[in-house]
């Protein structure tokens, strides 16, 4: 009796010849679904070859869906931006990259129609258009969605392969001078003094001066709690909270020579309840960007300072000023409400006495500066 044939392993797959003389694949994949090689081969060999590999994809547990892809990019970002629990200000910050910079490129296209070489004409196109600094915050949040794509199994590989192209190399900020900040506080008038000066020997960022509040203030201790922020979005709708980190939880002892003056705001401008606002506007409304910048662009250009100075920059002039004094990295970074994730920080402790002595090298620091720059001027008029 004859032995049996061995039986012949199925095969995987179709291949068929195209009226054009090429050959197609398909296969049924682990979804139930047909799918067909997103090109034809010019052989019968060449389109068995393709459907061999694919099978070996599925044996070891590597296959994707190659239609997954197909999803549109803008609805996908969105999406994204949605699932995050981001914070007002970051959503506030990333639609603006999308909405300007990603989108007209890459909104109509579906996510595996992003290729390397689309992103970095996309790049370069950008880099020509905008600041270097833009374009490397753009291409980051490009490459984080895209990346969340790769996790989803949508892609395979993150186009997104530019080396260095997230990284920014933004222009070191100007910073004032002490006689430069007090020039700036008498520009903006005495309403706004007391900001202009806590913005620069506090270090306090605009969005927590906006809600600074009466209960806040220690006059005794001649320091402030900070607890709250309120930023302002670029549609104008203030956005109420805690700071965006544990760190900008903090309080922040002033440097005794601005006691007088914060005694003098709270009686003359402050609201008056217990939980009042420090700072308001003239007809009692809270602190509004647009109006403040107003004013901050006409008392820098009356002061002769450069047209890219912020008020933001105040706080360079607080941090190295504070700086200067000796103090502790870690003082440092509580004074200025700052973060990280240096291993060497968690074993340096910023104490409420080390606070205080910061301040007080600030004071001195000031003083002196004022005083110098007083006798300068006593000698140019003598002179």
């Amino acid at each position: 009796m004859a032995g049996r044939r061995p039986q012949r392993r199925r095969e995987f797959g179709t291949v068929r010849k195209l009226s054009s003389g090429r050959w197609q694949a398909r296969y049924v994949g682990p979804d139930g679904g047909r799918h067909a090689a997103p090109e034809t081969f010019e052989t019968k060999t060449d389109a068995q070859d393709w459907l061999n590999l694919v099978r070996a994809d599925i044996e070891r547990g590597h296959w994707r869906d190659p239609d997954a892809g197909a999803i549109n990019f803008a609805k996908y970002a969105l999406r994204w931006l949605e699932e995050r629990g981001l914070a007002p200000t970051t959503v506030d910050r990333y639609d603006g990259l999308l909405r300007l910079h990603i989108m007209p490129a890459f909104g109509g296209k579906d996510l595996d129609e992003i290729t390397s070489p689309t992103v970095r004409t996309w790049r370069a196109e950008r880099l020509r258009a905008t600041g270097a600094t833009t374009v490397a915050k753009s291409y980051r949040l490009l490459k984080a969605i895209l990346q969340t794509a790769v996790d989803d199994d949508l892609l395979r590989t993150n186009p997104c392969r530019i080396k260095g192209a997230g990284k920014e190399e933004a222009d070191e900020r100007p910073t004032a001078t002490v006689e430069q900040v007090f020039d700036l506080a008498d520009a903006m008038g005495p309403r706004w003094r007391l900001m202009v000066l806590l913005g620069a020997f506090a270090s306090l960022r605009p969005e927590e001066l906006a809600e600074l509040r009466r209960r806040s203030v220690d006059l005794d201790a001649c320091s402030l709690r900070i607890t709250h922020a309120s930023p302002e979005l670029t549609n104008g709708r203030r956005v109420t909270g805690e700071p965006k980190s544990r760190a900008g939880k903090r309080t922040v002892h002033l440097p005794d020579f601005l006691l007088p003056e914060l005694r003098r705001h709270l009686q003359w401008f402050a609201e008056k309840e217990a939980d009042g606002l420090v700072f308001v506007g003239e007809k009692g409304a809270p602190f509004r960007r647009s109006t403040f910048g107003r004013k901050w662009r006409k008392a820098r250009t009356k002061v002769g300072m450069p047209a890219n100075f912020r008020f933001y920059d105040l706080r360079h002039t607080g941090n190295t000023l504070a700086a200067d004094t000796g103090a502790k990295l870690k003082d440092l970074m509580v004074r200025a409400g700052q973060s990280s994730e240096r291993a060497q920080l968690i074993y340096q402790h910023s104490t409420a006495r080390h606070q205080r002595r910061l301040a007080r090298g600030i004071d001195a620091e000031v003083r002196q500066q004022l005083s110098e720059s007083l006798a300068d001027k006593r000698t140019a008029r003598e002179g």
